[in-house]
């Protein structure tokens, strides 16, 4: 008997816990939309207009915009973390260099409308330049561990090939020299084919 109105209590705060989350991830998504679609800074208006939710709601589960940026960092992390992980499958240095160039191109396309939008942001975000430090020192360590020490113990070989692999060579590629991703990929691995043979 003394049971039922703890129960009752219950479910409206499951409700409103349930709504809580659904909210939070209808903002979440909405601004993922938006910057996928070429917006680089968008407003929280903008935001609350497409999860259909009011604005303050944003600002309840979000305290400012880097907040929601920091989420979306996440989520992504996450994504590029499925492509970047799985194990190689080349037996030889060369055909794991060429799979990394493969799984490179894959998450520059995936986070390059996202690096646009941080590159306009970070001037008012201390975590958006931390997080993609973080990120280019991950690719860098990834690019060691794939290389022989022939070419890990040659400095300069390394800078090279870190530059031509890195995600402003790639944007580079596909944005101010209008490659398509196929053709910019080839541009990389001929380009890192000269590198290590030279």
């Amino acid at each position: 008997m003394t049971r039922a109105p703890a129960l009752a209590a219950a479910e409206p705060l499951d409700g409103r816990r349930r709504r809580g989350q659904d909210n939070r991830a209808r903002i979440i998504a909405a601004m993922m939309q938006i910057v996928q679609g070429g917006e680089v800074a968008p407003s929280a208006e903008q935001v609350a207009a497409l999860a259909d939710v009011g604005l303050r709601t944003v600002f309840r589960h979000f305290q400012d915009m880097d907040s929601l940026y920091r989420e979306i960092a996440g989520v992504m992390e996450a994504e590029v973390r499925l492509i970047l992980d799985p194990p190689m499958q080349a037996q030889d240095w060369r055909g794991r260099l060429a799979e990394l160039i493969v799984r490179r191109a894959q998450v520059f396309e995936k986070i390059a409308p996202f690096r646009r939008a941080a590159d306009a942001f970070k001037h008012r975000s201390k975590f958006l330049g931390s997080d993609y430090a973080r990120l280019v020192r991950q690719l860098r360590e990834g690019l060691a561990h794939v290389l022989p020490k022939e070419i890990a113990n040659a400095p300069a070989k390394v800078e090279a090939l870190d530059l031509l692999m890195s995600f402003e060579a790639w944007a580079r590629l596909r944005r101010e020299q209008q490659l398509g991703p196929e053709a910019a990929r080839r541009v990389v691995e001929q380009a890192v084919a000269a590198i290590v043979d030279a």
